[in-house]
């Protein structure tokens, strides 16, 4: 969508990993730390009035953490609106209070890929502590405590999302898994190295903006969304303004409005100057 000069977003939807947040060289982790600019860049948006929403892949316990970082609800009577978990989990913060959630049965689709891949690795979060596991992931990939429970166990109940990891696949061969076996009673998303979200069919980041925007009542055109990974690719088309990280791959940027600079060169920075510039 093309936008006068006097548009101004009234909604800012955020990813974090790769758009506030830098990835560390060579690795499938980012760091936490967000740069100066891209700090003050988003404090602006808020002093001005905006909403700003993350919205994230990560459980709400990382999510908290990095509205701390940022100190987001700083000096504000206003609990932030936080979509975690790729849409399936909305809250406010702080305290952490969910005020919405979609589950589902997640036990025939990680059957399923264990039994083709037996060594992949299996989380899901355990809230306000981190993620029960089959086995330990890498270093710095979950954020929080890492409880080992049996498979059965993590997916007994249903659940809003299910992260499955195999450090022993490339990125191509795990992202065809899904097609090949079939899961079609469920969504799922690729990420930068061999990694599945899994989710409720039909949940995405715009679902979970779409019920966020609905309580504040903003329209979809005014919402900006900024973000670089496959994850972000339904927000992006679902916003009135969608911007693709610079470093994003060609699937991500097809689906933006337009592609800002990289997350090393403070791309959402630069997007967001584009309303609130620095005085």
């Amino acid at each position: 969508m093309t936008h006068e000069t006097s548009w101004r977003p009234r909604l800012v939807a955020l990813d974090i990993d790769g758009t506030l947040l830098a990835w560390s060289a060579g690795s499938g982790v980012t760091e936490m730390r967000v740069s100066p600019s891209v700090e003050a860049a988003v404090h602006r948006a808020q002093a001005a009035g905006a909403h700003v929403v993350l919205a994230s892949g990560r459980s709400p316990y990382g999510m908290s953490s990095v509205a701390d970082l940022l100190e987001l609800h700083k000096g504000s009577d206003d609990r932030l609106w936080v979509v975690a978990s790729n849409g399936a989990v909305v809250f406010r913060y702080p305290p952490v209070e969910v005020v919405h959630e979609v589950t589902f049965d997640a036990a025939p689709a990680v059957s399923a890929i264990l039994e083709h891949r037996p060594n992949a690795l299996v989380a899901v979060e355990e809230r306000g502590i981190g993620y029960r596991v089959n086995s330990r992931f890498p270093e710095g990939e979950l954020q929080g405590e890492s409880i080992i429970t049996d498979v059965a166990d993590l997916v007994a109940r249903p659940v809003s999302r299910v992260i499955v990891r195999d450090p022993e696949s490339s990125v191509e061969e795990f992202a065809e898994l899904p097609r090949q076996l079939g899961l079609h009673e469920i969504g799922y998303v690729v990420g930068w190295t061999a990694w599945l979200d899994l989710a409720p069919v039909g949940v995405s980041k715009a679902l979970g903006l779409e019920h966020v925007a609905a309580e504040l009542g903003v329209d979809r055109a005014d919402v900006l969304a900024i973000g670089d990974g496959r994850n972000d690719i339904e927000m992006l088309q679902w916003a009135g303004r969608g911007v693709a990280m610079g470093q994003s791959v060609d699937l991500v940027r097809e689906a933006a409005d337009a592609v800002t600079d990289t997350v090393d060169d403070d791309g959402a920075a630069t997007e967001l100057e584009r309303y609130w510039p620095a005085t």
